[in-house]
């Protein structure tokens, strides 16, 4: 027999002590030193998570049924221990509870000035000593709140925590709560004590300037570290880009941003280049805007920032199947996080499947409620359904989380228009214009309420024109200006006008509408050539396939009255050529009818 199968198969202790000997570095002396207590910090250091929930869900139990066994500060360190572990696996409400006895076990600690000595264990080593903080047990449990959106519970635990034994995380953790709840005072002197124990927190800055806090201020606060530390000189100018974007100043927010990308040492930064795309579409330059998302992404294929903006980019191009992909391939990255949500829920807007879209943005506003592309997805969603009220809140909201952002407007001034309230939608964009100043857009959103009621329709033309004066190739621009010349039946100008637009730019809705007005002056083949080009750019564009399908129901009348001049020559009577045509309109209508289900 093998020597070591026969050492197996003796069941004497002295062999079994030799074969499950412990190597020196864990010698039976070595464990003497340690108590239980100190085997799960142990673990939880080492984040064995799954095991220290299993062990000190046990020993709680035991300390339950037998109170001497653990002293009060075990009891405590327990306790964290266990509820760090359900934090991990997600279950905050129970991890609140379990933090809660924990501080309530060391309130009890506190008031003793002897800890008692544990029964049945070995001494504790001075490491078993080093008890968990208090204060990082507040912080946990406010991150419990956060999860479970309870954001007063979060603050008010953080705010226990006397001023002087707060850590930047905490202050951080404050100032975000502060300013979600509008309380920007606080949220500021939080803002500025992160930067003061952390000056290079590059995210507390920009809260700070989300909060009209001056940059040339916030910049002050930097200066020691941007000449104490080399390569930080860009700083300064970084800090001041951010400045122009949280005051709406996109041209020089872009301007500022172009130049710190162009430096050699920050040429390709993916960040820069999605606040560059981003401002592009503020600005409501599309183009560009696609252009650096597509940039950005080429860089970092794992990308999930911005990547909402860029599908609604996409899916208002008609380009329905890279969005489709964009999503797939977003979700394959996590669906932890708004934007696949979002842009699954541009694809079904775009293919009017609003029910679905709806639900799409319910979810991304589930997992962040300040995603504001999620609040714009969904209030779009109900105002089409029909659910005009519950839209202009979720419009709201996303004005309060991004006043700059003139999309959040044109929302809800679009459910103002479509519940007919003009005088509330007249307000709202002449508020806009003040705030956010005299440029294209601006002047676009209110010519385009300014449309809608015929004694301003001057109004309207004046200040359409004052917007193309600044950008010939705004586009929404040039939509209106157009509506505004068919209702005036000026088709030469349109047409003059919407040739101009197209010269340095290809967009569906300009094609289409370019289309409809050469339909007016009877040329019929250009206008035919139009909605095609529009098809190309969109095949979903429902307005073409309208347009297109008109002009083929007008040709139909000069077929059937030459089908009936052979008719009446080979004898035919007209019962038959009224019977054709029955047929013909029926079939029609089966067509609108189709068009109208999708």
């Amino acid at each position: 027999m093998d020597p070591g199968e026969a050492a197996i198969l003796d069941s004497s202790p002295r062999s079994f002590s030799r074969l499950f000997a412990l190597p020196p570095p864990l010698s039976a002396a070595f464990l003497g030193r340690m108590n239980v207590i100190d085997h799960v910090r142990d673990m939880a250091a080492a984040g064995l998570h799954s095991n220290v929930r299993l062990l000190s869900s046990l020993l709680l139990t035991m300390s339950n049924n037998n109170p001497e066994l653990f002293s009060p500060s075990q009891k405590y360190q327990l306790l964290v221990y266990h509820a760090d572990s359900l934090f991990h696996d997600k279950e905050y409400r129970n991890a609140v509870s379990k933090y809660t006895m924990a501080l309530q076990q060391k309130k009890a600690l506190s008031k003793t000035s002897k800890v008692r000595p544990s029964t049945g264990n070995s001494a504790s080593t001075p490491q078993s000593q080093c008890l968990p903080s208090e204060i990082e047990v507040k912080y946990k449990m406010a991150e419990c709140y956060t999860m479970l959106k309870q954001d007063k519970d979060a603050i008010a635990i953080l705010d226990g925590i006397p001023s002087r034994q707060r850590t930047p995380k905490i202050n951080m953790m404050l100032a975000n709560l502060y300013k979600k709840a509008g309380q920007e005072r606080p949220s500021v002197t939080s803002y500025k004590e992160v930067l003061r124990q952390c000056p290079l927190a590059l995210d507390a800055i920009l809260g700070l300037l989300s909060l009209s806090v001056k940059g040339a201020e916030v910049a002050s606060m930097t200066m020691n570290v941007i000449q104490t530390v080399p390569n930080l000189d860009w700083l300064s100018v970084w800090i001041k880009a951010y400045a122009f974007v949280h005051v709406g100043d996109n041209s020089r927010a872009i301007n500022t941003i172009c130049s710190l990308e162009k430096k050699s040492l920050l040429r390709d930064n993916v960040d820069l280049l999605g606040s560059l795309a981003d401002l592009y579409f503020r600005a409501g330059d599309n183009k560009n805007s696609v252009l650096k998302f597509e940039q950005a992404q080429m860089l970092d294929p794992y990308l999930i920032k911005g990547m909402d903006v860029y599908g609604y980019l996409l899916a208002r191009e008609g380009r329905l199947e890279d969005v489709e992909n964009l999503g797939c391939r977003l979700f394959n990255i996590s669906d932890q996080h708004a934007e696949p949500w979002v842009v699954s829920g541009c694809h079904s807007f775009y293919s009017k499947r609003y029910s679905r879209a709806l639900y799409l943005g319910a979810k991304a506003i589930q997992l962040n409620s300040n995603s504001v592309q999620a609040l714009l997805l969904k209030g779009a969603a109900l105002r089409n359904m029909g659910r005009v009220q519950e839209a202009i809140i979720h419009f709201r909201e996303a004005i309060r989380l991004a006043p700059c952002r003139l999309d959040c407007y044109e929302g809800l001034i679009e459910c103002y228009l479509a519940s007919n309230s003009i005088r509330e939608a007249m307000v709202m964009a002449n508020n806009v214009y003040k705030t956010l100043g005299a440029n294209a857009q601006t002047l676009t959103l209110l010519a385009t309420v300014c449309l809608e009621d015929p004694v301003t329709q001057e109004k309207a033309k004046t200040l359409l024109d004052k917007a193309l004066t600044q950008r010939p190739d705004y586009i929404k621009a040039v939509v209106k200006k157009a509506e505004l010349l068919s209702r005036e039946q000026k088709y030469e100008d349109g047409i003059a006008l919407l040739r101009n637009a197209l010269a340095n730019q290809s967009d569906c809705v300009l094609h289409r509408i370019l289309g409809d007005f050469l339909v007016a002056v009877n040329e019929y083949q250009e206008a035919m050539d139009q909605y095609s080009i529009a098809l190309s750019l969109d095949p979903n564009d429902q307005k073409s396939l309208e347009g297109m399908q008109k002009m083929e129901k007008e040709e139909s009348p000069t077929d059937a009255t030459q089908e009936e001049d052979v008719d009446d020559m080979e004898g035919s009577g007209e019962e038959g050529d009224l019977e054709g045509s029955d047929s013909e309109a029926a079939q029609w209508a089966d067509q609108e009818q189709w068009f109208g289900m999708q």
